[in-house]
């Protein structure tokens, strides 16, 4: 039996991993845990979730890895690309790049570099979690009632893009300011509204629709092997 480690962004992620991937790992022998990255210690309290430059992200995974030394266990991350920090190893190797997927692997390749702990399996988010929501925007529905010209506005915006993990990351137009420009209402939501979408959609759904996503689940399926 593999257990594995998660270092989520934020609360969305962290609800998406627990409702979703969690369960779905289990069934594969893969017992899954996760908890958000911290983001700051005061007077021995913690604060978790957001973004965070590299240094502080990194001292919160070797932590876990040193407090987790056992052979059963693995590690991976769930942060987005989106407004990552330039701090980030091969972040100027990565901007360079005009293949999204591209860019993610150069920079989880020298994440994992830097950190040196095979257990690791980083994942960066194309662009951002809202990306999943985009593989059925029709879901948007159960949450967002009475919304339908908007998600339909959104069905035809993802249409434009090869998958939605192509949507890209500008401050105007990255998958979560695409949903909040048209359903001002997820902005303050989305923690709890986008893996309640997610899950509507099922796992089959989004990885058939976002192949660097459907690769991470593959890996981590398969983390005994």
């Amino acid at each position: 039996m593999i257990r594995l480690n998660c270092v989520a962004e934020g609360q969305t992620e962290l609800r998406f991993f627990n409702q979703t991937l969690r369960p779905h790992l289990a069934e594969k022998g893969v017992m899954a845990s996760a908890r958000c990255v911290t983001t700051a210690r005061k007077r021995h309290r913690v604060y978790r979730g957001g973004i965070v430059p590299y240094r502080a992200f990194k001292n919160d995974v070797v932590r876990w890895l040193k407090e987790d030394q056992n052979a059963d266990a693995r590690f991976t991350t769930m942060i987005d690309l989106h407004r990552l920090p330039d701090d980030f190893p091969g972040y100027d190797d990565a901007a360079r790049q005009t293949d999204p997927y591209e860019r993610v692997c150069v920079l989880e390749h020298r994440i994992q570099e830097d950190i040196g702990d095979r257990r690791l399996v980083p994942y960066v988010q194309l662009y951002e979690f809202e990306a999943l929501p985009f593989s059925q925007p029709e879901e948007l529905a159960r949450v967002f009632v009475g919304y339908d010209r908007a998600i339909a506005e959104l069905s035809r915006q993802v249409s434009q893009f090869a998958s939605p993990e192509h949507i890209d990351d500008g401050e105007k137009t990255a998958p979560s300011r695409r949903i909040i420009r048209l359903i001002p209402a997820y902005q303050h939501q989305k923690a709890s509204a986008g893996p309640i979408i997610a899950a509507a959609i099922g796992l089959a759904v989004i990885r058939n629709k976002c192949s660097h996503f459907n690769e991470w689940v593959q890996r981590l399926e398969t983390l005994d092997e």
